[in-house]
């Protein structure tokens, strides 16, 4: 199909053939004449389709933003003619990449690798994808879509910072208890052996004095569970200023499963991520702070009785804008569930100061890198 030089060059071509002829001026007729006849070496080029297969891949899949993320593609000529230069089309959201592709020889094989834009959190779909070529002069071009298919997460910018604070010196030898997950080092009791019990842990004294088999009941000693907690609702937030928020709850997350923290990661939108165990539960986190978007119906910080728990050895942080203080007030109801309420709150301005929240640490600031810093010293103090 004509791109729209050839659109310019076809209806010049007949303008100048009108002129010519109305005029009587044989020069603009040969003008025009000179035109056609380029249209139609530019359609006799276009003859020469290529017949390419193409496979797209994305390396690597997930990246935080502003990392390299690349598209590596392989065509191949499925001719055995040589194919001409090619230009290849890549969709990403709203945004194109263009790949320049050579040309095959005939059964060929080329791969080539581009840059994805990463400058942006979110989770993108990479196709489809474009591929065609042109004549020399460009007037007429060709075209096969690829309805193949990839998807780059692009994570929130991680920063370095310490866990959310419980409140209390962690004892990873502390007290335990019989909903303890089993499989820890902490001795809790002795029970009747059953099937499939490491008999590494058979305790023989008490089985020769009470004439059954015994073993030791080892557990996981209890320790202290980490809940970071996202306002989702867009009320509170600048564009700006959510971005630094989903920054900062994706660094205290990270945080609290390299600290082998417990940890649960929720939205105030209804998202979940759960982590039990260090570098387990970090891919899902990430991917949910990747998605997360700031919308006006979101109940925003009035979920948080909602997600109060059963378990009294939860340290909770809230990461949010400027809502509507009467929101902020929430925070001192559900205080006596937690071992520690901390706060922080992004801001695209001050105006005054945030009023005291009875029984909760709060910090406000204004950018991702000021949070990294403030947190810390306020966490290491």
């Amino acid at each position: 199909m004509p791109t729209k030089s050839g659109v310019a060059m076809a209806v010049s071509a007949i303008l100048l053939l009108a002129l010519g002829w109305l005029a009587d001026y044989p020069e603009l007729v040969a003008l025009g004449f000179a035109a056609l006849a380029t249209l139609l070496v530019a359609a006799g080029w276009m003859t020469l389709r290529p017949d390419l297969s193409a496979i797209r891949e994305v390396r690597p899949q997930r990246v935080s933003e502003g990392e390299k993320a690349m598209g590596v593609l392989t065509l191949t000529n499925e001719s055995k003619r040589r194919s001409p230069p090619i230009m290849a089309s890549e969709q990403m959201a709203t945004r194109q990449v263009q790949v320049p592709i050579p040309s095959l020889a005939g059964n060929g094989t080329h791969t080539t690798t581009y840059y994805l834009p990463t400058n942006r959190r979110g989770i993108f779909q990479v196709g489809p994808m474009s591929i065609g070529h042109t004549d020399p002069l460009r007037l007429m071009r060709v075209g096969r879509v690829f309805s193949a298919f990839s998807t780059l997460y692009v994570h929130p910018r991680l920063l370095n910072v310490e866990p959310v604070p419980t409140g209390q010196t962690r004892d990873m030898d502390g007290p335990t208890s019989s909903y303890s997950p089993q499989g820890g080092v902490a001795f809790h009791s002795l029970r009747e052996y059953v099937v499939g019990d490491d008999w590494r842990l058979i305790h023989w004294k008490s089985t020769a004095r009470t004439g059954r088999m015994m073993v030791r009941h080892n557990v996981v000693p209890n320790q202290p569970r980490l809940m970071v907690v996202l306002d989702t609702n867009s009320l509170g937030y600048s564009e700006e200023s959510f971005e630094a928020a989903v920054s900062a709850a994706a660094s205290l997350t990270i945080a609290a499963i390299r600290g082998g923290f417990p940890l649960e990661l929720r939205t105030t939108g209804g998202g979940v991520a759960a982590s039990d165990r260090a570098a387990e539960g970090a891919v899902s986190a990430l991917d949910l702070l990747a998605s997360a978007t700031a919308t006006r119906d979101d109940p925003g910080l009035a979920a948080l009785p909602g997600m109060v728990s059963m378990d009294d050895s939860v340290a909770l942080g809230v990461v949010t804008g400027q809502p509507d203080p009467r929101m902020l007030s929430v925070l001192p109801t559900i205080r006596r569930h937690f071992l520690m309420v901390s706060l922080v709150q992004f801001a695209s301005r001050y105006a005054a100061p945030p009023t005291p929240l009875n029984g909760v640490v709060s910090l406000t600031v204004r950018s991702a890198e000021e949070f990294a810093n403030a947190w810390n010293k306020l966490v290491r103090t």
